[in-house]
């Protein structure tokens, strides 16, 4: 039995693959700070070479977001996010999983992508203590930005 790229041998897909991350794509990280999953950003990095932050001046394929409850504006970071980001670009929101420090409740996610202009299509969970929730531009509104 052969492993695809990104695959164990035993049929588990890596972060990399369930963020939908290829080696080549250019990935900007947000948010940072000493709460984040080190081992997902590890694996993340394996696979792109570096994250970039947002003073990129690079499009960017995929937007990281670590988000906290008590970051700000949610709709103010999102829309910094599209800036950069390619037509076909998706921004991942993390936030804390239920009871850990910082949780954002799903409706906050949802409603404040609404307002950004993005869509939630899924949400992952993204190691022990951190959700992610997947956000597009919806298919009407890419190439209008």
């Amino acid at each position: 039995m052969s492993a695809t790229a990104g695959q164990a041998a035993d049929g588990v897909r890596s972060p990399a693959d369930r963020f939908g991350i290829e080696s080549g794509m250019v990935v900007m990280e947000m948010g940072y700070d000493d709460d984040v999953d080190e081992d997902l950003r590890d694996v993340l990095i394996d696979r792109v070479g570096e994250l970039v932050d947002e003073d990129t001046d690079e499009v960017v394929d995929v937007v990281l977001l670590w988000w906290r409850d008590d970051d700000g504006d949610l709709v103010d970071t999102l829309v910094d996010a599209l800036g950069p980001l390619a037509d076909n670009g998706v921004v991942w929101v993390l936030t804390p999983k239920a009871g850990r420090d910082g949780h954002v409740e799903p409706s906050d996610i949802t409603e404040s992508a609404q307002t950004a202009g993005l869509a939630q299509t899924s949400t992952i969970s993204a190691g022990p203590d951190w959700s992610a929730a997947r956000l597009v531009a919806p298919k009407a509104a890419r190439g209008k930005r």
